[in-house]
C-alpha cells in the first residue's frame, strides 16, 4: 500500500507579467518561501510542491491538466500573491480533477508602516488578487475549501494539514479495491446498498469471492510461516498460557495465525485495501476470523463484518486520512447502552473485530466460546480503548446517494472491570447526551456499524464530505433533536436538486 511519502500536493501561485520581471522574480521567490513553510507544517502528510508562478491562461490550464492527469498529487493549493485576473483562470478550474484549496495568504505577516509605499503595494495584493479568484471559483460553482490567514498560524496550518488528510484519503477512495467474502448478513439492510452508485461515487469497487477461495490460501500457509507468526504474538501481546507454545490450547492460536497469513496473502496478491467477513458463510475456515482481522486494521485495512462493505471502505478512508496522527481508528457497532444510575453511555464492541490502535494497554490474546458461527473458538485480542475525544462515523445509503452521520463523543473508562466481556471495546459518552445523539442518529438513518476515531477530526471528515460530494451531518454538544430533523429536510431537498431528480 502506498503511504503519504509517495504522495504531493502541487502549490500553484497566480500573478500577471504586467509588472515585469523583476517583480515576478520576487513573486516567484517569496512563493517558495510560502511553499517552504506549508510543507514543514505538513510534515507528516504528502509533500507540497512548489511550481513556477503561473501568468497566462493557457499556462494555468496545463498545470491543473498536469495535476490531473497525475496518480501522485492528491490536490492543488492555490495563492494569488499579486493581481492575477480571474478571466485566465476559467479554463484551468475546469480542467482540474483533484481537490482544490485556496490558500488566502501574504508573504509578509505584518506591514512595514514606515515604509510602505506604492512598490510595496504593487507587489504584495494577495488580499486584491485573491477575492478576484475567490470571485470566478464562486462563479463557476467550484468545489474547494478556502482558508484565510498568516502561513505561519498554527491555526491555518491545521486547517491546511486537515485538508490534506481528506485529499489523501479522498485518493485513496477512488483507487480502493475491496474483498467480500460471501454476500451481505441475511436480511439486514443497513449493511446492503448500490455498489454501483458508490463506485461512481467514491471510487470504491467491491469484488465478490466465495469464502473458500480464502480457506484455499488459509491452508497453503506454510508451518514455518505459521511459527515465525506465532513467535510475533507471543512478543508483541499478553498472549493467555493455554495459547502459548506447550498449552492446551496452542492450536488455536496456530490455526488464527494461519489465517492471517492466507487473508494478508490473498488480500495483497489482488491489490485489496479493504474486506469483509460475514459470520453466516464461513465455509471451510475452522474459525471466525478475529486476531487477523484486528492485525490487519491495525495496518491500515478496511474492515466491515456481516458483509458490511460501506464501513469497510469508511474504515480505510480513515485510516489513510489519520496517518501520523496520535489516537487510533477501528471498526465498531454501538451496541448496548448504560442508561443510568450516573451518566448515560454507550458500550460499543462487536464480535471479535476490534482494532488494537484504539486499545489502552497492551492487548491480550485470549481464545473464548462463540455463540454464532458454529466453528471453533476463535482467538482475538481483548483490550478497552484508551480514554479521550473521538468521532464515531457511519455511512448509509438513503437511496439513489450516500450519507455520513457522525457523532462527536467521549471515551471513557468503564464504571466498573468487564472480567466476563471477552471481547475489544470501548464506552464512550455521546455529545450532547445519550438521548439526543440516539435520536438524531435514528432521524439520519444512521447505520449500527461505525468507524470510531481519535486520530481523524470533524473538519478533516467535513472536508473529505465536501471532495466527495456527500452529506455530512455532525451531532455534537450544540445539537437538538427539532433543528437536526430540520436540517435533514433541508438536505433532503437540496440533494435532489442539486442530482436532478
Amino acid at each position: 500500500m502506498s503511504t503519504a511519502a509517495d504522495l504531493e500536493i502541487w502549490f500553484l501561485t497566480g500573478s500577471q507579467p504586467l509588472y515585469g520581471d523583476d517583480v515576478l522574480a520576487q513573486v516567484a521567490q517569496q512563493s517558495q518561501q510560502v511553499c517552504e513553510q506549508l510543507r514543514e507544517s505538513l510534515h507528516a502528510l504528502p509533500r507540497v510542491v512548489w511550481k513556477p508562478v503561473l501568468t497566462t491562461s493557457d499556462g494555468i490550464r496545463r498545470a491543473m491538466l498536469d495535476a490531473t492527469a497525475d496518480d501522485s498529487v492528491v490536490g492543488v493549493i492555490t495563492w494569488m500573491h499579486t493581481f492575477s485576473p480571474a478571466k485566465a483562470w476559467i479554463a484551468g478550474l475546469e480542467a482540474l480533477g483533484k481537490p482544490l484549496l485556496h490558500l488566502h495568504t501574504q508573504a509578509n505577516q505584518s506591514l512595514p508602516w514606515a515604509e510602505l509605499d506604492m512598490d510595496f503595494m504593487n507587489l504584495n495584493q494577495a488580499a486584491h488578487g485573491d477575492r478576484e479568484f475567490g470571485y470566478i471559483q464562486s462563479r463557476l460553482g467550484i468545489a474547494r475549501k478556502t482558508v484565510a490567514g498568516h502561513v505561519t498560524d498554527p491555526a491555518v496550518a491545521q486547517r491546511v494539514s486537515d485538508w490534506a488528510r481528506a485529499a489523501t484519503g479522498w485518493q485513496a477512495s477512488r483507487s480502493l479495491k475491496m474483498a467480500r467474502f460471501g454476500d451481505n448478513m441475511r436480511d439486514v439492510a443497513v449493511t446492503d446498498g448500490d455498489k454501483v452508485g458508490a463506485q461512481a461515487t467514491l471510487g470504491v469497487s467491491v469484488n465478490a469471492f466465495g469464502v473458500n477461495e480464502l480457506v484455499t490460501a488459509v491452508d497453503a500457509s506454510a508451518d514455518a510461516d505459521v511459527d515465525t507468526l506465532v513467535r510475533e504474538y507471543e512478543e508483541t501481546y499478553e498472549v493467555a498460557p493455554e495459547l502459548r507454545r506447550g498449552g492446551d490450547r496452542h492450536q488455536s492460536l496456530r490455526y488464527g495465525a494461519r489465517i492471517e497469513l492466507g487473508l494478508r496473502q490473498f488480500l495483497e496478491a489482488g491489490g485489496f485495501t479493504a474486506f469483509t467477513t460475514n459470520f453466516q458463510d464461513l465455509g471451510g475456515l475452522r474459525q471466525l476470523p478475529g486476531l487477523a482481522v484486528q492485525r490487519l486494521m491495525a495496518d491500515g485495512y478496511g474492515f466491515g463484518g456481516e458483509g458490511d462493505w460501506k464501513t469497510s471502505a469508511l474504515l480505510r478512508i480513515l485510516k489513510v486520512m489519520a496517518v501520523g496522527c496520535p489516537g487510533g481508528t477501528s471498526f465498531m457497532e454501538d451496541y448496548t447502552y448504560h442508561w443510568g444510575p450516573g451518566e448515560q453511555r454507550i458500550l460499543g464492541a462487536h464480535m471479535l473485530e476490534v482494532c488494537p490502535t484504539i486499545a489502552a494497554g497492551t492487548p491480550t490474546v485470549e481464545v473464548h466460546p462463540l455463540s454464532i458461527g458454529a466453528r471453533e473458538d476463535p482467538v482475538r485480542m481483548v483490550f478497552t480503548a484508551a480514554p479521550g475525544a473521538a468521532l464515531v462515523v457511519g455511512m448509509s445509503d438513503v437511496g439513489g446517494r450516500l450519507r455520513l452521520t457522525a457523532n462527536e463523543i467521549d471515551v471513557v473508562a468503564p464504571d466498573q472491570p468487564l472480567p466476563r466481556l471477552p471481547v475489544a471495546r470501548a464506552v464512550w459518552s455521546p455529545r450532547p447526551s445519550l438521548t439526543t445523539s440516539a435520536e438524531c442518529w435514528l432521524l439520519a438513518g444512521g447505520p449500527h456499524h461505525t468507524v470510531l476515531s481519535s486520530a481523524v477530526g470533524r473538519e478533516a471528515l467535513a472536508d473529505f464530505a465536501e471532495m466527495a460530494r456527500t452529506e455530512l451531518l455532525v451531532i455534537d454538544a450544540g445539537t437538538d433533536v427539532r433543528t437536526f430533523a430540520k436540517e435533514l429536510r433541508w438536505n433532503q431537498s437540496y440533494y435532489r436538486l442539486a442530482q436532478g431528480w
